[in-house]
């Protein structure tokens, strides 16, 4: 099941949080704090107003739909905006791997988190496991799929992969 983004609690909470502009690890680590039962989620996103490639964000999960602390600072339509998870960490596991990674590299940025070694490698960029490379993988087939469109009209629709 797809779960919907949640424009008005996405908000909420970008200002709960004072979210700022091209902070997506920080922001969802944050927002994540702030919201109980909250899962942290890193992955891909897609906007139907930027389809030439996926962008690596973060966000939340909760059981019935997708929180974007983000939502403030993305161009387009929330409605054509499309989430492609790679990992989801309990605010727990969150906790420690930060903590853990700012002992292990203190002069780094801790976030955002790509789990256990070995890494898979696209590009030049580094990425998590194998699941990073399958998000990314399906959200630049979404972003293939908004450029074949060139304007036709195409169902925008909010989606966890």
């Amino acid at each position: 099941m797809d779960k919907l983004l949640d424009e008005a609690r996405s908000r909420e909470i970008a200002q709960e949080i004072r979210s700022k502009a091209k902070q997506p690890f920080e922001n969802a680590y944050k927002a994540a704090l702030a919201i109980k039962d909250a899962l942290y989620v890193q992955g891909f996103l897609v906007s139907k107003a930027r389809s030439s490639e996926p962008i690596e964000h973060g966000w939340l999960e909760l059981d019935d739909c997708l929180i974007d602390p983000n939502l403030p600072h993305l161009q387009g339509n929330p409605e054509t905006l499309f989430y492609f998870t790679a990992q989801r960490l309990s605010v727990e596991s969150l906790k420690a791997a930060v903590e853990e990674a700012k002992e292990d590299y203190p002069e780094d940025d801790p976030l955002p988190i790509y789990g256990t070694t070995p890494y898979e490698y696209y590009g030049n960029v580094m990425l998590g496991g194998k699941e990073y490379q399958e998000a990314f993988a399906a959200a630049e087939a979404k972003c293939q799929e908004l450029q074949s469109s060139n304007g036709k009209n195409t169902n925008g629709h909010n989606s966890l992969n």
